[in-house]
């Protein structure tokens, strides 16, 4: 039975504050656009006219309450799972018939993604064919938004299964340093990640056309070739079977390195804009702020399994849920649930670190160009193609934004024009 103890009162206390403080940050956010948000910031009023920033700040509202009760949703029914007594029951059933503990967290873990997946699902659906289809964003039929989902799950169950699977034979095969093991491992399948996604999991999803023989390519060639940046091929991705949404980006690692641009993108801007898009993101590149955002991650993930490693036989950790005995897998799913609510309240740390990775980028992406024009007008174009906020609440800002709003980002660069 659930033991009403100061460590799930802890517990309780954390989760419920994260779920009021998204309630109320988003809150304030819709109130501070609905409030703010009939006026065009002056840097865009040449771009948008009142009625279009009404629709963009209709497609915000009805985008976050979506998320939000998504979001609620699904942390309930993770409370209700650990608090409901369900749990204890089903790992006694599992272990009754000894397939070993790499089966039974595998199988644990499985029927919890299951479950709170199956919640998720209404949530994805009424996003897509109602919310982005409402603002003209969505092209996915049904179908094929039935292929791709199975393809995910594929995709994620085979590679999560795989993973955990092998992080929890190193906890019962690798002593008392089977975090130190299970870190590199992890840190090993991410880079390996990052060398395959563009070559085999990505064109699972969708297409990828070599740009040859095109102005555009050349130039972007030669605008790599002055940062040192050499890489392997410009791409063309149909996103527009999936949406209207535009992006670029850059992905891969070695000979998987590659540029990859929307054809929604290379549809709506021009050639300039997109080298300042692309600027940007070598400022990213040259600044290395992708390898110490690694070198953060990679630190903080070591910090966090040395803290699973001296948690995981803790027995009021299992006793406060309900369960007789510690067990490897359902140590992990309680810790990583504390995490999670006790983590959510780094945020601001991260966004703020973020912020100024962009404005860094920003800064490189004037002085690659020569100019801000191409940047701003890009900025601008972004922003009209996706309907974003451009009135965000200073406080949502600074909790979650990795990005400066648009207009603040818009003036800057146009204060540090090249001369």
């Amino acid at each position: 039975m659930i033991q009403l103890n100061p460590l799930l009162f802890t517990f309780l206390v954390a989760f419920v504050l994260r779920s009021a403080a998204s309630l109320v940050l988003n809150g304030l956010n819709i109130t501070y656009l609905r409030s703010k948000g009939g006026d065009v910031p002056e840097p865009f009023r040449e771009v948008i006219d009142p009625e279009k920033l009404k629709t963009m700040s209709a497609y915000t509202v009805d985008s976050v309450r979506v998320g939000v009760v998504a979001t609620l949703v699904y942390q309930a029914i993770v409370l209700l799972i650990l608090l409901s007594g369900i749990l204890p029951g089903w790992v006694d059933l599992v272990r009754s018939w000894g397939w070993g503990v790499i089966a039974e967290g595998l199988l644990f873990f499985g029927v919890l993604a299951v479950v709170t997946n199956l919640a998720r699902l209404p949530f994805s659906l009424y996003d897509t064919f109602v919310i982005e289809a409402r603002y003209g964003f969505n092209t996915l039929t049904f179908k094929t938004w039935i292929l791709e989902l199975v393809k995910s799950l594929i995709v994620v169950s085979f590679l999560g299964g795989l993973v955990l699977g092998l992080v929890l034979w190193l906890m019962v095969q690798g002593g008392k340093i089977w975090w130190l093991w299970a870190w590199i491992l992890l840190g090993l399948f991410e880079l390996l990640m990052l060398w395959l996604f563009p070559v085999i999991i990505a064109p699972l999803f969708n297409q990828f056309e070599p740009m040859e023989n095109n102005p555009l390519v050349d130039q972007i060639k030669t605008l790599m070739g002055t940062v040192g940046l050499r890489v392997k091929g410009v791409f063309r991705m149909d996103a527009s079977k999936r949406s209207k949404h535009t992006n670029a980006y850059f992905t891969g690692v070695g000979r998987t390195k590659r540029i990859v641009l929307f054809d929604t993108l290379l549809e709506s801007h021009t050639s300039e804009e997109i080298l300042a898009v692309l600027s940007h993101e070598v400022g990213h590149w040259k600044k290395q702020h992708i390898l110490k955002h690694l070198i953060f991650l990679e630190g903080l993930s070591l910090v966090l399994l040395y803290a699973v490693a001296r948690l995981l036989d803790w027995p009021p950790l299992y006793e406060t849920f309900g369960f007789h005995e510690p067990a490897p897998y359902v140590g992990l799913f309680l810790i990583g649930t504390w995490i999670s609510a006790i983590g959510y309240f780094v945020q601001p740390v991260e966004s703020a670190i973020s912020r100024k990775f962009e404005r860094e980028a920003d800064d490189f992406a004037v002085a690659l160009m020569k100019k801000s024009d191409p940047m701003r007008s890009a900025l601008k174009r972004l922003a009209v193609d996706n309907l974003s906020n451009l009135t965000p609440h200073p406080l949502y800002t600074w909790f979650y934004d990795g990005h400066p709003p648009l207009a603040e980002r818009i003036s800057r660069l146009k204060d540090i024009e090249p001369v």
